[in-house]
């Protein structure tokens, strides 16, 4: 795959964004996963999970907003990472992530977490926990195979600032800043979830009246 597209052409680079206009860099570091090892492996399974169940279950019949919620998630994983880069002591950490994949697909976990809190789960059967912890199990366990902190890490703080603005803040004010902008709703075709009854299916006895019309 290398002879093909080389890395070298994916990865985030602000300077060449920014001097050479290679603008397509904003969105092809979302599209690697870099080397095929067990956090890669790990980092799959949880992109085709949680992906899957945030659009069966808290995103159904809402592609749009599914979308929406990636393109927030991509926005704010970018912005942290060209602004860490500014930040003296920081800036040496931040320059190492260059695929923010890792973390989109973390912060996926921590909103299912989020809007799942009580599920009870198990890792690789050692013990048993709710779904609340199951970001900072996946960390811990991401330190333990030699995986970078920084970006699960980010993933998080993503995750949380979407599950925030989305579902607590609208609680707490009655205003939805992440409402999902009609343009974007335009290029899905999303049909309403309704459930089909039968037109003959009663739910309670006819009316006396139609019981003598015969």
């Amino acid at each position: 795959m290398n002879s093909i597209i080389s890395p070298y052409h994916l990865y985030l680079n602000p300077r060449l964004v920014v001097k050479q206009y290679q603008f397509w860099r904003l969105v092809t570091n979302f599209l690697y996963f870099r080397k095929m090892d067990l956090d890669f492996l790990f980092h799959m399974f949880f992109l085709a999970r949680y992906c899957k169940l945030l659009e069966e279950n808290s995103f159904r019949g809402r592609t749009a907003d599914f979308f929406y919620m990636l393109l927030f998630g991509a926005t704010v994983l970018t912005g942290i990472v060209l602004l860490g880069g500014m930040i003296p002591y920081l800036s040496e950490s931040f320059a190492k992530i260059i695929f923010l994949s890792n973390s989109l697909t973390f912060m996926m976990v921590y909103v299912w977490s989020k809007q799942n809190p009580f599920i009870h789960m198990s890792f690789l059967g050692l013990f048993t926990f709710t779904a609340a912890y199951l970001p900072w199990v996946l960390l811990g366990f991401s330190v333990l195979v030699g995986a970078s902190a920084w970006v699960d890490l980010l993933g998080m703080i993503a995750g949380h600032a979407y599950y925030f603005l989305e579902d607590v803040y609208p609680r707490m004010t009655g205003r939805r800043p992440l409402k999902t902008p009609s343009f974007i709703k335009a290029l899905f075709a999303d049909d309403p979830v309704v459930v089909a009854r039968p037109a003959n299916v009663r739910f309670a006895p006819p009316p006396a009246e139609e019981l003598h019309q015969d």
